[in-house]
């Protein structure tokens, strides 16, 4: 655990840090580039920088997703306090949620961030497969039919 409580640290940086995402408009949401931040909100309880347990999906270089947590008994040491664990594309979906899931809420580590961890790791996963082509759009009709002949 570190010396600083998490409360404190995010009223400290909570106006400015380095993950934060500001728009000139008004009412515009606030967002965050913090690696293990699942909703991309700039809030407490997603803010993975502040948390001594956090969760964080980037997709793999090769497809699939990597999950990154934090060790909370590593708070004072940051380069070795990551966890990572990375789901291969030729896992499937299921079993890849699955997994993410157990990851999350399993042993009491976040339980609050389960729905959120399925979710990011679903879009990456739905992101990262190929699309299918449109179909061929057939000629309805006499008309449109004697079109398409006359052209070809």
């Amino acid at each position: 655990m570190s010396n600083v409580s998490a409360d404190l640290i995010w009223e400290v940086s909570r106006p400015y840090n380095s993950f934060l995402v500001q728009r000139k408009a008004g009412g515009a949401p606030r967002f965050s580039r913090d690696p293990l931040n699942l909703t991309n909100l700039h809030s407490r309880k997603y803010a993975g920088f502040v948390n001594d347990k956090a969760i964080g999906i980037v997709p793999n270089e090769k497809g699939g997703v990597q999950v990154i947590s934090k060790k909370p008994a590593s708070a004072n040491k940051p380069a070795s306090g990551v966890y990572k664990v990375t789901y291969g594309g030729n896992k499937t979906s299921r079993k890849t949620y699955k997994a993410v899931a157990n990851q999350a809420a399993k042993n009491g580590y976040r339980p609050d961030l389960r729905p959120a961890a399925v979710a990011r790791a679903s879009a990456i996963r739905r992101s990262q497969r190929s699309t299918k082509p449109d179909p061929v759009k057939k000629p309805r009709g006499a008309a449109a039919k004697r079109a398409a002949a006359d052209k070809q």
